[in-house]
């Protein structure tokens, strides 16, 4: 399921409601055999279980009230079998319900903290990755974003789509990193590029502002790894009266394009720099020309794609899959991209995932919107 551009799993609730009721259904069944077997067999001692696994996923109330239940059933069971040590295991019961309702406080208050990171973290990513329009003009566009860091829904890999004066004009990227760590010099790429992208008519211009924005960030915020913070990067053009693209890759996987004629890899003739390293290695950028046709389907993404790796270690073939998809929307495409990826990795992804697919329609089209 695709939501404002982002593709999101379903969930299933009926085994989550199952193991919330795992202490009623643990107090029944113990219960139960403490009834049906000899009093020898003492199954009543295992009542201060059902309040300890509650205090695991209620709340502290119902936590206290089912200790107070078990309570009552081991006066009950007493009553049946005069001889089973009813006030050790009461006093049993006791101590566990009071230990469960304080642990189950403890444990609320962790989630609402957790509750809070996750709402920062999520206005954080709202600043680095914005809803993108599905459409502009004669470009049709879709959106996806999985984070590795689950938790968080954040992670180092960007994307960026604006329409220019000089055309479509896109971005995608990945920071060296994953989590919270990463997001400061994402945010610091993104934003350089949407004042870029509109005052530079040259992509070579845009890569260089990138790679300064890129650069400052870094030395403001050193990194705490051994290793230099960089970022790799492709930049994009679509003019809006051709039938091309332009492309400028600083490092970053190629581009696969589907159209008539098969699928083709948009490898670069020169590789240009990665972000943060022009000043080490020279800024010496190539933009690429490939044909672009309407009805062309083009798919850029990050590493984290080519890289989820199956169970038996091999990578998830993308090249292949690309080849044998037929025509389809981009939302499309990116739905079976999103779906095939959990089930080749079996919902374990190692790397953040960030992928923008990309068609092109008649150039007197509709505009963005």
């Amino acid at each position: 399921m695709i939501e404002s551009g982002r593709p999101r799993l379903r969930r299933s609730y009926g085994r989550g409601s199952l193991v919330r009721l795992s202490p009623v259904i643990l107090t029944a069944v113990i219960a139960t055999l403490a009834y049906a077997t000899p009093p020898e067999m003492a199954f009543s001692r295992l009542l201060p279980a059902a309040p300890a696994l509650a205090a695991a996923m209620w709340p502290v109330l119902p936590t206290i009230l089912l200790g107070t239940v078990c309570l009552g059933l081991m006066i009950g069971l007493s009553l049946v079998f005069p001889d089973l040590g009813t006030w050790w295991t009461a006093a049993g019961i006791i101590a566990v319900t009071v230990a469960a309702a304080y642990g189950s406080h403890l444990r609320l208050q962790r989630e609402r903290t957790l509750f809070q990171v996750r709402l920062v973290a999520e206005a954080a990513q709202q600043v680095v990755l914005s809803p993108l329009p599905r459409r502009f003009r004669h470009v049709e566009i879709e959106s996806l974003y999985l984070a590795a860091a689950a938790e968080a829904r954040i992670g180092g890999d960007f994307y960026e789509v604006v329409d220019t004066p000089f055309g479509v004009r896109l971005l995608i990227g990945d920071v060296r990193g994953k989590g919270l760590p990463a997001v400061g010099s994402a945010a610091a790429i993104v934003n350089a590029f949407r004042e870029a992208a509109y005052g530079e008519r040259d992509l070579v211009d845009v890569a260089r502002r990138l790679d300064a924005s890129s650069t400052r960030y870094n030395a403001a915020f050193p990194s705490n790894e051994p290793m230099e913070r960089f970022a790799t990067a492709l930049l994009a053009e679509i003019p809006h009266d051709g039938r091309r693209i332009d492309i400028l890759n600083c490092g970053h996987p190629p581009p696969l394009l589907l159209g008539s004629g098969g699928l083709r890899v948009l490898e670069p003739a020169s590789p240009s720099p990665l972000l943060s390293l022009a000043a080490l290695i020279g800024d010496h950028y190539t933009v690429d020309t490939f044909a672009f046709s309407p009805g062309d389907l083009l798919l850029l993404y990050t590493d984290g794609i080519a890289e989820t790796r199956a169970r038996d270690g091999e990578f998830f073939p993308l090249t292949a899959w690309m080849r044998r998809q037929p025509p389809m929307p981009p939302r499309d495409l990116l739905t079976a991209l999103h779906h095939d990826l959990l089930r080749y990795s079996r919902g374990a992804l190692d790397d953040d995932i960030a992928a923008l697919a990309v068609r092109l329609g008649d150039p007197g089209g509709a505009r963005s919107g």
